[in-house]
């Protein structure tokens, strides 16, 4: 039995469960979230743009996922990854969740997974595709393990295992995401390059490459999702928000969160959109 000490909560249908992952790994992810859904429901969600690549694990039935690409059509997936994304996207389940649900910051992804995170930019990918036999055999030991612990001890040593085989970036574009993540999306192209000793146009390219998105675009998304956690909070008017989030002016703001979620910041907070996959309960169709 393992004796990691897991925090269980009820969030009104769904339970959830936390830990955090080995030290080695918490630079490229906070928490591993396992959740069951404790009825039986079907469900729908809309997904947006976030500063992490999500790794579902799934121990229960597939779900219909819709990507942001628009090139690429909606499909079911059972354990997969969604790379960065510029863009919203949604999922529709028949009921029964269950699984774990990790974040991982775009330049822990690239090391873990060992490929270019261009090559899931707003899209999904089965986990199969990206790591192999090995993936299958991980999920069959996750849903076979007697609890939480035991699984989230499973993780550690895969993932503990990918860590040392996989690449590591630049030292350059590992720069320019702390830079930018610092800044929360508000520095400019330029100041990176200045910062990092590299032009705009090669730091664009790398950067692209490994975390999955263009420096600019990613500083885009970095702002968009805290301006939609300002939001959530309810603490400040829209206009106080866009001035924190680094917009010109509300205007700017609204024209964001429609472009990136597909509505309103309005209708954005009466559906209770949250910019995550899996981690709460989704509304019903």
């Amino acid at each position: 039995m393992s004796d990691r000490p897991f925090e269980i909560t009820d969030q009104g249908g769904w339970w959830r469960t936390r830990d955090r992952p080995h030290p080695a790994l918490r630079p490229f992810l906070r928490s591993y979230v396992g959740y069951w859904e404790r009825e039986v429901r079907p469900s729908r969600m809309r997904t947006l743009p976030t500063r992490t690549a999500i790794v579902i694990v799934n121990l229960g039935p597939p779900l219909f996922l819709e990507v942001p690409d628009p090139g690429v059509q909606g499909r079911e997936y059972g354990s997969f990854v969604a790379g960065m994304h510029d863009g919203h996207g949604g999922y529709v389940h028949p009921g029964g969740q269950r699984g774990i649900h990790l974040d991982l910051t775009p330049l822990g992804a690239y090391t873990l997974f060992g490929v270019p995170m261009a090559r899931v930019t707003n899209t999904a990918v089965e986990l199969a595709d990206l790591l192999g036999p090995a993936a299958d055999r991980l999920v069959e030991r996750l849903g076979a393990a007697p609890g939480w612990g035991e699984r989230f001890d499973l993780l550690d040593g895969f993932l503990l295992r990918r860590l040392e085989d996989g690449p590591h970036p630049d030292p350059e574009v590992a720069r320019a995401w702390d830079l930018l993540a610092r800044s929360r999306g508000t520095a400019s192209v330029a100041r990176l390059a200045d910062e990092v000793g590299w032009s705009r146009k090669h730091l664009t390219h790398r950067f692209h490459e490994q975390a999955g998105l263009p420096p600019k675009v990613m500083g885009r998304v970095l702002r968009f999702q805290r301006a939609v956690d300002l939001m959530r909070t309810g603490r400040a008017g829209l206009a106080d928000i866009a001035f924190a989030c680094g917009y010109y002016d509300q205007a700017h703001l609204n024209r964001e969160v429609r472009a990136l979620a597909g509505c309103s910041p309005t209708e954005l907070l009466a559906g209770r959109f949250e910019p995550q996959f899996v981690t709460t309960g989704p509304e019903a169709p």
